[in-house]
């Protein structure tokens, strides 16, 4: 058997809460060894959060030490001196007073890897506020970017910004790893859940000098009503269904509104349906069961799937076949399912071990052998340097990823047809995952340009897109087509739902995986319609599922020479973001938390709350935070606690929680404007500008790291259509002569003669 692409990686885990424990878990089922080590008492999670324990902690020993002792941090070094990578939670203040910064770890432990995941970015005037989802959510305005069943902002029950900051952390440290393994030198690979939260909001956050007037309402994604939102309809026997505009030529439609008597009418694409149409669609699907539209739509090709309640989507056979469920004999939960890594590596990752117990292995230190022998090369001036990527993708679960490869110094070249990424026209979301690239435009379907594929495919380290199976195939940019011209190349594939099975082949989208995932019904609060979330959350989990997986591909390549195929899929990454819940040995699920029926809290002291002039944010987590709580607010009571808000103000009663050590925060509203004028925001390289040619200066969310002496490459705006296709072709070795030919045959086209062509 191989062995695993992490096999001697040691890693310290001090983390608790999702996104540190996700982050090490995800390593650890690639082959590293965590060790967690948890302070007397044991990680707060276990408590608070036990089912998503048992979940993001599998796969690790846990090993309780007293930090604040001699004798437990004497041992703490200990293990410190033989480990690789170190990961942690504490803000710079306090990793400081543990002795724990960047420079006292430079300093003590050179060939090691930290990694501090904390709730803001460690270079921000934020550093040092608490760092709970909630609080995170209200201070970066994203509460705020949602339309809910009322008005005002919404508690957005999916944990974005952990769940982001987890794949984050996980890539970054995987990016330092790959410096180590060819330089020999360490260093830090920072992230946070301010960061997680603003990368999750890339699709909608940018702003530019010259805005397209698509730009200035922001379609497809406006903030009061976007497409996917209305074509989300309950069915005859009251289950939902999302669908997306492909299904208004469905023959069962047509079929339908015959049957009503209504005049047949389709919207045009990137057009939002009048009022009218909008009516005559719910009554429509009013009429038949939502198995009967499935069917129908699937036979149909036209990507559409049921609205779960959160844990079903872990007894979907697609999800099965696909190996994203797992089963794990847990030592408090007992013979459970629970959700499986989302992606597939060759090695593959596989689970070791349920949660431990606290202090299970105690007598333990380490049991894996040393690590790789690293190279001596120059030490770059980003993590990934010298890394050649190609992007075939389109959307946004694609090409986000080689993004933010680019980010980290890859060169990335996107490869798109002469007409264009079919998401060109949704600038919105173009601008947001395609920093750091250079176009080149081909028409793969011209046998005179197989040569240009060719020399690009020699030129690459790796192939990353998200096309269907078939149609890759069809333009000979499958994997095994690729890997008879590079042998080497480590080739990553993005698809709706999974490499195998019946579905595997199948259209999906964002706002399809979120139907599936449960979170549609869970973000609606209790006794709601099921509620679309604005900022494609889908997509990005499964692009930052991928980074991961492809960065253990190519650390797989550093040391065994061989390249590999990588796979994941929104219904990997739906499944993945499952795990605060899993299948009992009785059938039923293990208990999450649930919105309550205004979208506010997740419990009492535990979301927000509105005073008589804005709303407050709350985390009076534990019971000392919660009696915190009602004593400030003079209440005895948890219901008490919303009418006690609604006659406060919101910075008094802020400023008043904070000091009595409850951490609160004001919910921050149309912040995105602001966001990008803010000086703290661009000092600390959060938000970043370029100059484009087409939209002048661009404002963009920026750093999603801190690696210290390595630099992020910021200051490339995402490219026109073929911007960059003669400098590409001049590199790859074509001549004038060959040049001129592709372009006057339209093999190949070039940004003043290329021409979008909308879908």
């Amino acid at each position: 058997m191989a062995r695993p692409i992490l096999d001697g990686v040691r890693i310290i885990d001090l983390t608790s809460g999702l996104a540190g424990p996700v982050a090490t878990r995800l390593l650890a089922e690639a082959g590293a060894d965590v060790l967690k080590i948890e302070r007397p008492g044991g990680d707060p999670t276990r408590e608070h959060h036990a089912p998503g324990f048992a979940n993001w902690n599998r796969s690790k020993r846990s090993k309780v030490l007293d930090l604040g002792t001699p004798t437990g941090r004497s041992e703490f070094d200990g293990l410190l001196a033989d480990a690789d990578v170190l990961v942690h939670n504490f803000s710079p203040e306090r990793a400081r007073a543990k002795g724990l910064d960047d420079e006292t770890m430079a300093t003590r432990f050179p060939g090691l890897i930290v990694s501090a995941v904390t709730g803001y970015a460690g270079n921000h005037s934020d550093a040092e506020r608490p760092g709970y989802e909630a609080l995170v959510q209200a201070r970066t305005g994203a509460m705020d970017e949602q339309l809910g069943h009322r008005a005002g902002p919404i508690h957005l029950r999916m944990p974005l910004a952990s769940w982001t900051a987890a794949y984050l952390a996980a890539a970054g440290i995987m990016a330092r790893l790959l410096v180590r393994i060819r330089t020999g030198k360490s260093g830090p690979a920072h992230t946070s859940l301010q960061q997680g939260m603003l990368a999750a909001m890339a699709a909608i956050w940018n702003r530019e000098e010259y805005p397209s007037d698509f730009l200035k309402i922001k379609i497809p994604l406006p903030k009061g009503q976007a497409f996917p939102a209305v074509t989300l309809f309950e069915c005859g026997d009251g289950k939902w269904i999302q669908t997306l505009g492909g299904f208004m030529e469905n023959p069962l439609v047509i079929e339908t509104i015959a049957e009503m008597g209504e005049p047949y009418v389709v919207v045009p694409f990137q057009q939002m349906p009048t009022a009218e149409e909008q009516d005559l669609w719910r009554r429509m699907f009013l009429r038949r069961p939502a198995s009967e539209w499935l069917k129908a739509f699937w036979e149909g090709d036209v990507p559409a799937d049921l609205v779960n309640e959160l844990g079903n989507i872990l007894r979907n056979p697609q999800v099965e076949v696909n190996g994203q469920v797992v089963e794990v004999t847990d030592p408090v939960w007992g013979k459970v399912r629970q959700a499986a890594s989302p992606f597939r590596t060759e090695p593959e990752c596989e689970v070791r071990c349920p949660a431990p117990t606290l202090g299970q292995h105690q007598d333990q230190a380490w049991v894996s052998d040393a690590g790789v022998e690293s190279k001596a090369e120059v030490y770059p001036h980003r993590p990934l340097e010298g890394l050649n990527v190609l992007d075939f993708g389109m959307f946004l679960a694609g090409p986000f990823a080689p993004a933010l490869m680019a980010d980290m110094g890859a060169n990335v070249i996107k490869v798109e047809a002469v007409t264009g990424d079919r998401m060109r026209v949704s600038e919105l979301m173009f601008i947001g995952c395609q920093r750091g690239k250079r176009s080149i435009a081909i028409d793969l379907s011209k046998p005179e340009s197989r040569q240009v594929l060719e020399k690009l495919v020699q030129w690459a380290d790796v192939v990353h897109h998200n096309l269907r199976a078939p149609a890759a195939r069809t333009l000979g940019i499958d994997e095994p087509t690729l890997r008879k011209i590079n042998p080497d190349l480590v080739y990553c594939h993005v698809s709706s739902y999974g490499a195998k099975g019946p579905r595997a082949d199948w259209p999906g989208y964002d706002p399809i995986a979120q139907a599936t995932s449960g979170f549609m019904m869970e973000g609606a609060g209790e006794g709601n319609p099921p509620m679309w979330t604005r900022v494609a959350p889908m997509d990005f989990q499964t692009a930052l599922a991928s980074l991961v997986a492809t960065l253990l591909a190519v650390y797989e390549r550093e040391k065994t020479g061989k390249g590999s195929l990588v796979t994941t899929s929104l219904l990997g990454a739906a499944a993945t973001i499952n795990s605060e819940t899993m299948i009992l040995a009785d059938g039923t699920f293990a208990p999450t938390p649930s919105l309550d029926h205004e979208q506010r809290l997740i419990e009492p002291g535990y979301g927000i709350y509105q005073t008589q002039d804005g709303w407050v944010a709350v985390a009076a987590v534990g019971v000392e935070k919660k009696e915190a709580l009602r004593k400030i607010m003079e209440v005895d009571d948890d219901s008490l606690l919303e009418g006690a808000f609604a006659v406060s103000r919101q910075l008094e009663t802020t400023e008043r929680l904070n000091s009595a050590g409850v951490p609160a925060e004001v919910v921050r509203l149309d912040y995105e404007a602001a966001f990008f004028d803010d000086q703290a925001n661009q000092e600390a390289r959060l938000a970043v500008h370029t100059q484009h040619k087409q939209y002048g200066r661009l404002d963009q969310l920026g750093a999603y790291w801190s690696f210290g002496d390595l630099d992020l490459r910021l200051n490339q705006p995402p490219p026109l259509l073929g911007e960059h296709t003669i400098d590409i072709l001049e590199e790859l070795g074509f001549g004038r002569a060959t040049i001129e030919m592709l372009l006057n045959n339209g093999s190949a086209a070039k940004y003043d003669t290329a021409v979008y062509v909308a879908p």
